[in-house]
Formats: structure tokens, sequence, C-alpha cells
């Protein structure tokens, strides 16, 4: 193979291409005037690397069923490729400790159009190899609208109640906000849009963490609890393990009404889903009205789009 590299030896490829066309055609398995197109062919004159659209979905997917000839999935190639391109721009002249991952899902179908593990599929300085829509991280404030839609599910709040945001003590947990001031009486939904940590925490206490726990199971996630531990009020701000993939189940089932969504990469519907009922239509409406209206950042656009950010401890990762 390597005295007939198209690249380096052109005549020699070229003479070897042709020998083989006129054998197909000699053994019935080429037409003639099929094998005279090809021979019109130019020679490539360089190297061309295999696509990789989605590889760590690919490795995935022939891990689980190796033995299959080809996976059927629900992506969309053009918005893969585009993501993806997002992804590498997104860490692009930044610290080489810096990584990304991206899922973008249809919540109607639950049908999943664009997977993203990481900024580059390289044995690089950001571990790209690893699947980053799979790894266990902090989600950081981003389950805040899943604690105020139970609360509102729950006829513990509404939009519009007033709720305290002052220095709490809840049984020696003292969380701040994440710039250090306090707001005193302030409506649950400048709250929520806000981001404010006391009066999420003071909600989930009202509840109970295991409320929280088990509407994120119920929505398909699988939330982890450091070293195994009984779920406490710091799950309000992240204390808890999730995936890129949980998340994206619990907002999915935000986005589809308070009901569980099967979130899939093929087409077939999951034979083991159950549509569980996670809050009523209407607590999830006003959770999405109340995001709508977010502050955005500089230069992020998205008029009518609930959005929702997240940070996590030591600022170690932050979603969207």
């Amino acid at each position: 193979p390597e005295g007939r590299r198209p690249d380096r030896h052109p005549d020699r490829a070229e003479a070897a291409r042709n020998r083989v066309l006129a054998r197909m055609v000699r053994d019935g398995l080429l037409p003639e005037d099929e094998a005279q197109a090809a021979l019109t062919e130019p020679v490539p004159a360089a190297r061309s690397d295999f696509p990789l659209l989605a590889p760590h979905l690919a490795d995935r997917l022939r891990a689980a069923d190796p033995l299959a000839a080809f996976h059927l999935t629900t992506l969309d190639a053009q918005l893969q490729r585009r993501f993806e391109l997002l992804a590498a721009q997104a860490v692009a002249d930044r610290s080489d400790r810096l990584q990304i991952a991206i899922i973008v899902a249809d919540h109607r179908s639950g049908e999943i159009l664009a997977t993203v593990g990481s900024a580059a599929y390289v044995a690089d300085a950001r571990q790209g190899f690893v699947d980053m829509t799979m790894a266990l991280r902090s989600p950081g404030s981003t389950l805040k609208p899943l604690i105020y839609g139970l609360a509102f599910d729950r006829g513990l709040a509404h939009p519009e109640t007033l709720i305290g945001d002052r220095p709490t003590d809840f049984s020696a947990y003292r969380p701040t906000n994440f710039d250090g001031l306090f707001r005193g009486e302030i409506p649950v939904r400048t709250a929520l849009q806000l981001s404010l940590n006391i009066p999420a925490v003071s909600l989930l206490e009202a509840m109970g963490p295991a409320q929280l726990m088990a509407a994120l199971r119920r929505s398909g996630a699988s939330p982890v609890i450091p070293d195994g531990g009984v779920p406490g009020l710091a799950i309000a701000l992240g204390g808890v393990g999730l995936t890129l993939t949980d998340l994206a189940r619990a907002y999915a089932a935000l986005a589809h009404q308070g009901t569980a969504v099967d979130l899939r990469v093929t087409p077939a519907p999951t034979p083991s889903f159950l549509p569980r009922t996670i809050m009523a239509d209407t607590a999830a409406w006003q959770v999405a009205d109340i995001l709508r209206a977010t502050p955005r950042p500089p230069g992020v656009l998205g008029d009518g789009i609930a959005y929702k950010t997240g940070t996590s401890y030591g600022n170690r990762d932050t979603w969207a």
C-alpha cells in the first residue's frame, strides 16, 4: 500500500486502480460503461480523513451492539456538523483545560438531534476522547426551575408570591447569593430570574429534598449524591451529580408540559419508557413564562426562549 499511495506515487496508484477496474469488468462485477467513467476520475492528490460526526455517540452505539452492521440514529447530520464547529470555536484560543459538550433535542418527539461530547475527538490536553455528555458533574443553579415548578405544583408558592431573600440559617447550612447581596422581600418570579439562592433553598426545605430527587428520577435522570449520602438542601445549589444528558431530560420534561420525555438517539421508542408526570402543566408553563423573561448575558440573543444558566462549586462548570 505504501508504494501505491496516490499522494506520493500517483502514477503507480492510477495504474493499480485501472488494473482493478479491468479485472472487475472481466469478472462481470462492473459494467463496461461504469468502468470507463471511473477511469476518467482524477487520482486523489492528498489524504482525506474519514468523517467523524458524533464520534462519542458512535463509540457508545458500537460498544452496546458491536455485531450490528449499521446503527440508525435520530441525529440531523447538518445540525451535528454546525454544533461540532460551534464547540470547537467556543474553546479556540482559550485554556487547554477548558472543555465543552452540547445536546440538542426535540422535546416533542424525544429525538436527540445533535450530541457533541467534546470540542474535538483527539487525545489532547482537554481529554477530547472523554464524552462530556455522559460525565457526572455538579449542575449548579440549573435545578432551580425544577424546584420552583414543584413548589407551584404543591401550592407552596405562585410566581407573584413574595419570598424572603435574607441571611438564613438552615440548621447550620448558611448559603449566600452569588454576588453576596440580599434583596429582602421579592416576588418569586424575580427570585428565579435572578437565580437567588436563599429563596430556592427555602422552597426546597418546605417540600423536602427527596421530592426534587424523585422528580429527577421520574424525568429519567439518575442523580448521584456524593459518597452515597442522604440528599440535603445543598442539592438546590448543585450538591448532586448529574450528566448533561440527565439535565436535558429534566428540561425536556419542563418543556413538555411537565411530563417526562423519551429522550433517545435511536428512532425506535424505548420499550421500558413510562411517560411519568413531573408536575402539572400549569406549573411547567409558569416556570417557562418566568424563564422567557430572564435577562440575557451580553451578546446573547433569543427573545421568547426560556433560558437558565448555572455555575457549579468553584466555577468548575458553567451550564446554559
